[in-house]
Protein backbone atom coordinates (compact mmCIF):
# COMPACT_ATOMS: atom_id res chain seq x y z
CA UNK A 1 0.00 0.00 0.00
CA UNK A 2 1.41 3.36 -1.00
CA UNK A 3 1.50 6.43 1.23
CA UNK A 4 -1.26 7.95 -0.92
CA UNK A 5 -3.51 4.92 -0.32
CA UNK A 6 -3.00 4.94 3.46
CA UNK A 7 -5.37 7.87 4.29
CA UNK A 8 -8.08 6.29 2.11
CA UNK A 9 -7.59 2.90 3.83
CA UNK A 10 -7.86 4.49 7.29
CA UNK A 11 -10.97 6.45 6.34
CA UNK A 12 -12.55 3.27 4.96
CA UNK A 13 -11.61 1.38 8.12
CA UNK A 14 -13.06 4.05 10.42
CA UNK A 15 -16.18 4.31 8.28
CA UNK A 16 -16.61 0.53 8.36
CA UNK A 17 -16.25 0.30 12.14
CA UNK A 18 -18.36 3.39 12.87
CA UNK A 19 -21.61 1.45 12.50
CA UNK A 20 -22.63 -0.95 15.31
CA UNK A 21 -24.31 -3.29 12.80
CA UNK A 22 -21.07 -3.64 10.84
CA UNK A 23 -19.22 -4.47 14.05
CA UNK A 24 -21.82 -7.18 14.78
CA UNK A 25 -21.50 -8.57 11.24
CA UNK A 26 -17.72 -8.65 11.52
CA UNK A 27 -18.00 -10.38 14.89
CA UNK A 28 -20.22 -13.11 13.40
CA UNK A 29 -17.77 -13.63 10.53
CA UNK A 30 -14.80 -14.04 12.86
CA UNK A 31 -16.57 -17.05 14.39
CA UNK A 32 -17.09 -18.68 10.98
CA UNK A 33 -17.62 -17.70 7.32
CA UNK A 34 -21.26 -16.97 6.43
CA UNK A 35 -23.44 -15.83 3.56
CA UNK A 36 -25.54 -12.65 3.67
CA UNK A 37 -28.60 -14.83 4.30
CA UNK A 38 -26.93 -16.53 7.28
CA UNK A 39 -25.77 -13.17 8.63
CA UNK A 40 -29.28 -11.76 8.19
CA UNK A 41 -30.70 -14.59 10.30
CA UNK A 42 -28.06 -13.96 12.97
CA UNK A 43 -28.83 -10.23 13.25
CA UNK A 44 -32.59 -10.40 12.55
CA UNK A 45 -32.66 -8.34 9.36
CA UNK A 46 -33.47 -9.03 5.71
CA UNK A 47 -30.38 -9.96 3.64
CA UNK A 48 -30.87 -7.08 1.19
CA UNK A 49 -30.32 -4.60 4.05
CA UNK A 50 -26.84 -6.04 4.68
CA UNK A 51 -25.15 -5.77 1.29
CA UNK A 52 -24.24 -2.10 1.79
CA UNK A 53 -22.67 -2.91 5.17
CA UNK A 54 -20.80 -5.92 3.79
CA UNK A 55 -19.45 -3.77 0.96
CA UNK A 56 -18.13 -1.25 3.50
CA UNK A 57 -16.40 -4.02 5.48
CA UNK A 58 -14.93 -5.42 2.27
CA UNK A 59 -13.78 -1.96 1.11
CA UNK A 60 -11.99 -1.50 4.44
CA UNK A 61 -10.15 -4.80 3.94
CA UNK A 62 -11.76 -6.39 7.01
CA UNK A 63 -13.62 -9.12 5.14
CA UNK A 64 -13.31 -10.92 1.85
CA UNK A 65 -15.40 -13.30 -0.24
CA UNK A 66 -14.22 -16.75 0.82
CA UNK A 67 -16.26 -18.74 -1.68
CA UNK A 68 -19.19 -18.70 -4.05
CA UNK A 69 -21.81 -21.24 -2.97
CA UNK A 70 -24.05 -22.66 -5.76
CA UNK A 71 -27.81 -22.29 -5.29
CA UNK A 72 -30.77 -23.77 -7.08
CA UNK A 73 -31.51 -22.33 -10.50
CA UNK A 74 -27.87 -21.64 -11.32
CA UNK A 75 -27.53 -18.73 -8.89
CA UNK A 76 -24.63 -18.38 -6.46
CA UNK A 77 -24.31 -16.72 -3.10
CA UNK A 78 -21.21 -15.12 -1.67
CA UNK A 79 -19.76 -16.49 1.54
CA UNK A 80 -17.89 -13.85 3.52
CA UNK A 81 -14.98 -14.37 5.93
CA UNK A 82 -12.51 -12.13 7.74
CA UNK A 83 -9.62 -11.06 5.54
CA UNK A 84 -6.51 -13.11 6.13
CA UNK A 85 -3.98 -10.72 7.59
CA UNK A 86 -0.61 -12.33 8.13
CA UNK A 87 1.96 -10.83 10.44
CA UNK A 88 4.75 -9.12 8.54
CA UNK A 89 8.01 -11.07 8.35
CA UNK A 90 11.50 -9.94 9.26
CA UNK A 91 11.88 -8.33 5.83
CA UNK A 92 8.90 -6.00 6.44
CA UNK A 93 9.51 -2.27 6.62
CA UNK A 94 8.52 -0.41 9.80
CA UNK A 95 5.59 1.04 7.83
CA UNK A 96 4.40 -2.47 6.84
CA UNK A 97 4.62 -3.64 10.45
CA UNK A 98 2.81 -0.52 11.68
CA UNK A 99 -0.03 -1.10 9.20
CA UNK A 100 -0.39 -4.71 10.32
CA UNK A 101 -0.45 -3.80 14.01
CA UNK A 102 -2.93 -0.98 13.31
CA UNK A 103 -5.26 -3.53 11.70
CA UNK A 104 -4.89 -5.87 14.70
CA UNK A 105 -5.59 -3.04 17.12
CA UNK A 106 -8.63 -1.89 15.10
CA UNK A 107 -10.02 -5.44 15.02
CA UNK A 108 -9.48 -5.74 18.77
CA UNK A 109 -11.20 -2.38 19.28
CA UNK A 110 -14.14 -3.66 17.22
CA UNK A 111 -14.30 -6.81 19.37
CA UNK A 112 -14.31 -4.81 22.61
CA UNK A 113 -16.86 -2.30 21.30
CA UNK A 114 -19.15 -5.08 20.13
CA UNK A 115 -18.90 -6.89 23.46
CA UNK A 116 -19.62 -3.67 25.36
CA UNK A 117 -22.66 -2.96 23.19
CA UNK A 118 -23.92 -6.52 23.67
CA UNK A 119 -23.39 -6.16 27.40
CA UNK A 120 -25.42 -2.93 27.34
CA UNK A 121 -28.29 -4.79 25.65
CA UNK A 122 -28.33 -7.39 28.42
CA UNK A 123 -26.02 -10.11 27.09
CA UNK A 124 -23.27 -11.58 29.23
CA UNK A 125 -19.89 -10.75 27.76
CA UNK A 126 -16.62 -11.03 29.67
CA UNK A 127 -13.85 -8.62 28.76
CA UNK A 128 -10.37 -8.64 30.27
CA UNK A 129 -7.78 -6.04 29.39
CA UNK A 130 -4.41 -5.73 31.05
CA UNK A 131 -1.53 -3.48 30.10
CA UNK A 132 1.57 -3.49 32.24
CA UNK A 133 5.29 -2.99 32.11
CA UNK A 134 7.79 -5.58 33.29
CA UNK A 135 11.55 -5.49 33.57
CA UNK A 136 12.66 -8.87 32.21
CA UNK A 137 15.96 -10.53 31.42
CA UNK A 138 16.29 -12.26 28.04
CA UNK A 139 15.67 -15.61 29.74
CA UNK A 140 12.63 -14.36 31.69
CA UNK A 141 11.16 -12.77 28.56
CA UNK A 142 11.61 -16.02 26.60
CA UNK A 143 10.04 -18.00 29.45
CA UNK A 144 7.03 -15.66 29.64
CA UNK A 145 6.50 -15.84 25.87
CA UNK A 146 6.77 -19.64 25.88
CA UNK A 147 4.25 -19.81 28.74
CA UNK A 148 1.71 -17.69 26.83
CA UNK A 149 2.20 -19.76 23.69
CA UNK A 150 1.83 -23.02 25.64
CA UNK A 151 -1.38 -21.82 27.34
CA UNK A 152 -2.87 -20.74 24.01
CA UNK A 153 -1.95 -24.06 22.37
CA UNK A 154 -3.55 -25.97 25.27
CA UNK A 155 -6.72 -23.88 25.04
CA UNK A 156 -6.93 -24.51 21.28
CA UNK A 157 -6.79 -28.25 21.95
CA UNK A 158 -9.87 -28.04 24.21
CA UNK A 159 -12.15 -26.51 21.51
CA UNK A 160 -15.32 -27.17 23.53
CA UNK A 161 -18.40 -27.46 21.24
CA UNK A 162 -20.60 -25.89 23.93
CA UNK A 163 -18.03 -23.20 24.77
CA UNK A 164 -18.07 -19.50 23.91
CA UNK A 165 -15.94 -18.15 21.07
CA UNK A 166 -13.29 -15.98 22.69
CA UNK A 167 -10.69 -13.81 20.97
CA UNK A 168 -7.30 -13.19 22.48
CA UNK A 169 -4.70 -10.62 21.46
CA UNK A 170 -1.38 -10.35 23.22
CA UNK A 171 1.73 -8.36 22.51
CA UNK A 172 5.22 -8.17 23.95
CA UNK A 173 7.21 -5.10 22.96
CA UNK A 174 10.57 -4.02 24.33
CA UNK A 175 10.25 -0.43 25.57
CA UNK A 176 13.99 0.15 25.34
CA UNK A 177 17.07 -1.23 23.60
CA UNK A 178 17.71 -4.76 24.81
CA UNK A 179 21.45 -4.46 24.06
CA UNK A 180 22.42 -0.88 24.94
CA UNK A 181 25.74 0.35 23.58
CA UNK A 182 28.25 1.83 26.09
Amino acid sequence: MTAEQQPFRLRALHRALADPLRIRLFEHLVVRPRSAKELAEAVGMPPDRLYHHLARLEEAGLITIAEYRPLAGGKVERVYAPAAVEPPGDEATPADAARFFSAVIEATRADVTSALMARESGQRRDISLTRTGLRLSDADRAELRASFERLIAEAKQKDSPDGTWTRLSWTMVDAEDRNPQP
